[in-house]
């Protein structure tokens, strides 16, 4: 019988053609139908190619309920509802790579474009017939520092070519291994205003909540004055009010921008200023780069449906009857626990360990790849998979491993993560109650019990009186509501407190806390 596939978002048609001519493959083009007839096609499609401009969201799971496979036919899952698909058992795939080149020679583009104000210059001689070469001298790059955030795959190959015009690279990424970049000839910094230092700087990070607006009025105010700003990664990594007000000012010369917070950006403030060069979120758009997504989409389709393999699955469903279901029950409470460690470290995670006694000690192997995927999904959420993530984890120098825990202890099935920094290390115990429900049960010798759930704030101290009384009036002073409180002792006159609480921690918040004269440490973390 063929299997139903729809292709939702326009893709090139050398991708189109793979499924046409596929003879087990009963193929709907989808994509020149309007949104609201769309979903009246979805109704028998087992899998389902889409791009940016049609959300997988419950609509459309709702509508296309026979549906096992989502393929992004891209990097970015943003339209995604990727916790949606896992529940209903939705795999969802991406192609990560087809686009890498595409991005890196987008990003030289801004960068050479910035340096010499170029589009301006040809603006004024092509279309106001102006030739006033002296309102455009440009800086040349050869002997420039370039600061660069984040050294993945884009980031990295970025500095190659930016090597080759005789820029110093300085590149900043706490998530890899120093001699990734070392070994090119090349600065590592784990100090961030070493990047602030550059003459221009580039960043190629995912965007998330460490690392949305993470150039802001602050960081610029420690910049050079005239520096360069380029972002071909995502909108809203730079603050986008201030770095308008440091371009008014002249304090940032000129950016180079392909994204921005919120797209279409045809109404953005920072089209009106005279000292930027901005693009329409092209990064990816080149003809090569079109061909190898719609290409790479079609080829993991077919292998896919023909139960070859899942390529670059996000959420890797574990199929039904491969093991007990509250043994995936543990795989997910692994992967929340290494999560929680990860954010809890105060420096990049360098190992990461699972644990596990009784019944669970069988199902080890997959613990730790769910373990793998929460302890890297802090600073590579986007690139990260049940998949790929011994690769990445290889790749990036964290060392996985795991071991039957042959300790007596008073569970039946425990399950323990821990992960280690370059200076400490945390353990986070967990199980499962009545072989259903989440539980935390300890975390570094202290017992708890807390659904491993919401917006946590860690807080270890000397066991004295007086300690909740004064973290209550902080928080309460601070308008953020406790919803649960969980506290546990050792025998060495030490506590620690589990705070859930309604809305987020700020930073001065964390701070006033730490300050608090019975703090030992204080951590923020999100699951």
């Amino acid at each position: 019988m063929k299997k139903r596939v729809i292709v939702c978002d326009h893709i090139h048609d050398k991708g189109v053609d793979i499924l046409k001519s596929a003879k087990d493959i009963d193929l709907d083009v989808a994509y020149d139908a309007p949104k609201e007839k769309l979903y009246s096609r979805l109704a028998d499609a087992e899998l389902a190619i889409t791009r940016s401009s049609t959300p997988v969201d419950i609509k459309f799971l709702d509508a296309a309920h026979k549906l096992k496979y989502v393929i992004r036919a891209g990097v970015g899952v943003d339209n995604v509802d990727i916790e949606e698909c896992s529940r209903r058992g939705v795999a969802v795939m991406n192609v990560p790579t087809a686009n890498t080149v595409a991005a890196v020679e987008m990003t030289m583009c801004h960068l050479v474009c910035s340096a010499r104000s170029f589009v301006y210059a040809h603006s004024e001689l092509k279309e106001k017939r102006v030739w006033k070469r002296e309102n455009w001298y440009g800086t040349e790059l050869l002997g420039k520092s370039l600061g660069v955030i984040g050294f993945g795959n884009i980031g990295a190959k970025v500095a190659v070519r930016a090597q080759a015009f005789g820029m110093e690279i300085v590149a900043f990424d706490p998530y890899i291994q120093p001699s990734k970049v070392t070994s090119l000839g090349m600065t590592y910094t784990t100090n961030f205003d070493d990047i602030l230092a550059c003459d221009i700087i580039t960043i190629h990070t995912p965007k998330n909540k460490e690392t949305t607006n993470v150039i802001a009025a602050k960081e610029i105010a420690k910049m050079k004055n005239g520096v360069i700003l380029i972002n071909v990664a995502r909108g809203g990594l730079y603050n986008e009010s201030d770095l308008a007000v440091a371009l008014k000012s002249g304090k940032v010369r000129f950016a180079g921008l392909d994204v921005f917070s919120k797209e279409p950006a045809t109404d953005n403030p920072l089209l009106d200023l005279p000292n930027v060069s901005v693009t329409p979120h092209l990064g990816a758009n080149t003809i090569e780069s079109q061909i190898n997504i719609a290409v790479q989409s079609a080829e993991n389709a077919l292998e896919v449906l023909r139960g070859i393999s899942y390529p670059n699955a996000l959420n890797l469903p574990i199929k039904e009857g491969s093991m007990p279901a509250w043994a995936s029950g543990y795989c997910e409470l692994t992967q929340r626990m290494a999560f929680l460690a990860a954010q809890t470290l105060k420096s990049s995670i360098r190992s990461v360990g699972v644990s596990a006694s009784g019944e669970a000690a069988n199902y080890l192997e997959s613990f730790g790849v769910f373990a793998t995927v929460g302890a890297l999904n802090k600073s590579i959420a986007e690139k990260v998979n049940y998949v790929n993530a011994p690769f990445v984890a290889k790749e990036r120098g964290l060392e996985v491993s795991t071991r039957k825990d042959e300790g007596e202890s008073p569970y039946k099935n425990l399950v323990t993560v821990r992960a280690s920094d370059d200076s400490e290390s945390v353990y986070i115990s967990g199980i499962l109650f009545g072989n259903e429900s989440p539980r935390i049960v300890n975390i570094n010798g202290f017992d708890m019990d807390v659904v491993p759930k919401g917006k946590m704030i860690l807080f270890k101290n000397s066991d004295v009186p007086g300690v909740i009384g004064k973290v209550g009036a902080l928080l309460g002073n601070a308008k953020i509501n406790i919803a649960d409180f969980r506290l546990g002792r050792d025998k060495f006159g030490k506590a620690m407190a589990l705070i859930i609480i309604d809305n987020e921690a700020t930073q001065p918040v964390l701070d006033a806390l730490a300050a608090l004269p019975e703090a030992i440490r204080v951590s923020y973390a999100e699951l």
